[in-house]
């Protein structure tokens, strides 16, 4: 029996100029002072609300996050969670794995353990911040700028709501090749809207302020690998082979609120218009996360905005994927095991609940460069890895990744293609090169 080769190490901070290194030592920080800030500046707020309590929470909580603030940036050990949340057990379990692995640097710190650990690490202390401090305790401090972020893009989201409205009042119409034209077209802009992330910019502007519509056929020579082809046929035959009992369905695992959730929506309807799919279930996060980061609130919160939009094709949007919700046919799932530390590969035995609601699915769609770290490890492996390798089994479904590069992970590219773009594009990785992949791998 051949041996099954090692996996390569973790990406960490203490590989310095690398993208974990340099996200540790500047933008956490950045992050956690954004954070800080915006608790302060609601003070007033929380004292209108709930008098002298909110504030005394406020302070506590401003306390907390000064205290993780300085123990990140001097590189102290990772300390075990002190709250009673239900995933708290989880957490210390995986820093118990953590210091005992064999290959490890010793007590997990800021800069030596794997940068997924600590970074998720951050954003649950954030939220632990919060929730042990009622009255504030349901306080969301990345809402304002996924608000900001949301109206900033209006221009995009009436140009692409208008283009859709359009499109729909032929859809009957297209033949199989102009439907499949559109899919990739939708698919595209699902993809480019992944740009918009308030982690990466450290809470700064990303908005997106022009139509990507008109702008698909120039960025195509960035998409490092393109599987839309394989999408195709595997809707297509799903399709085909559908019974009276058995549904089509695609799960959407979101990424960020704003425009790119507004592009995600569009996406999933029109699979529902084209009958591509005949069920979309979304995936987002239980509390607040990475930022810009779709919650339950957000997801619901976006599709009233558009509802009440003064634009008319704003809203027959919004007022359609209401009707989504309320016919079934759209759902909102989350789950706690999206704001745990764990890669993918454990999802089966952390969260076999969530394992088996995916194996229901025809195609998983994962948005986004966290889920992209999730499902590959986020190891320093050789960019001509294939994907099946990197996902070290996990495979509930046939899955594909739209992503923005904003960090170093990289597999699937040809042999020498990786190197070859480093040498042209020193910034390649966070900048200007973005993929869409895909694997299929039916069993």
């Amino acid at each position: 029996m051949a041996a099954v080769p090692a996996l390569p190490v973790s990406l960490s901070g203490r590989f310095k100029g690398s993208f974990a290194y340099f996200t540790i030592k500047d933008r956490l920080p950045q992050i956690l002072t954004r954070v800080i800030d915006t608790l302060h500046r609601h003070k007033n707020e929380f004292f209108e609300e709930h008098g002298e309590k909110g504030v005394e929470a406020e302070k506590r909580a401003i306390s907390f996050l000064s205290k993780l603030r300085n123990e990140l940036q001097t590189d102290k050990p990772v300390t075990p969670l002190e709250d009673e949340l239900p995933d708290a057990a989880l957490w210390n379990q995986y820093l118990d794995y953590q210091r005992n692995l064999p290959n490890g640097n010793g007590e997990p710190s800021w800069f030596q353990s794997p940068w997924l650990y600590v970074e998720c690490y951050m954003y649950r202390r954030i939220h632990a911040a919060l929730a042990q401090n009622p009255p504030i305790d349901n306080f969301d401090v990345f809402k304002e700028g996924k608000a900001q972020n949301f109206f900033e893009s209006q221009e995009a989201v009436i140009a692409l709501c208008t283009y859709f409205q359009e499109l729909l009042k032929n859809i009957k119409d297209l033949d199989e090749k102009q439907l499949q034209e559109e899919l990739f077209k939708l698919l595209q802009v699902s993809l480019w809207g992944n740009k918009c992330d308030l982690s990466f910019s450290a809470g700064e502007d990303s908005s997106q302020k022009s139509s990507p519509l008109q702008s698909l056929e120039n960025m195509v020579p960035y998409i490092l690998v393109n599987d839309m082809e394989k999408v195709w046929s595997l809707l297509v035959n799903a399709k085909k082979n559908r019974t009276e009992r058995s549904n089509v369905r695609v799960d959407i695992i979101l990424d960020n609120a704003g425009f790119e959730l507004v592009s995600d929506l569009v996406l999933a309807d029109f699979l529902l218009s084209s009958k591509l799919a005949d069920e979309v279930y979304f995936h987002g996060k239980s509390i607040p996360w990475y930022v810009s980061d779709t919650t339950k609130h957000d997801f619901n919160w976006t599709i009233k905005q558009l509802g009440s939009a003064n634009h008319m094709w704003m809203s027959r949007c919004g007022i359609n994927w209401e009707g989504n919700l309320k016919k079934g046919v759209w759902v909102f799932h989350d789950h706690m095991f999206w704001t745990l530390p764990h890669d993918f590969s454990s999802m089966s035995e952390v969260a076999s609940d969530l394992y088996a609601e995916l194996q229901k699915s025809n195609l998983l769609l994962f948005k986004g460069d966290l889920n992209y770290r999730k499902l590959t490890g986020d190891r320093k492996w050789e960019y001509s890895v294939p994907f099946h390798q990197a996902l070290n089994k996990f495979h509930p479904a046939p899955l594909c990744s739209l992503r923005t590069l904003k960090s170093d992970t990289q597999v699937g590219l040809k042999p020498g293609q990786g190197e070859q773009i480093q040498a042209s594009e020193s910034e390649w990785m966070g900048e200007l090169i973005f993929i869409l992949r895909h694997l299929i791998e039916l069993q």
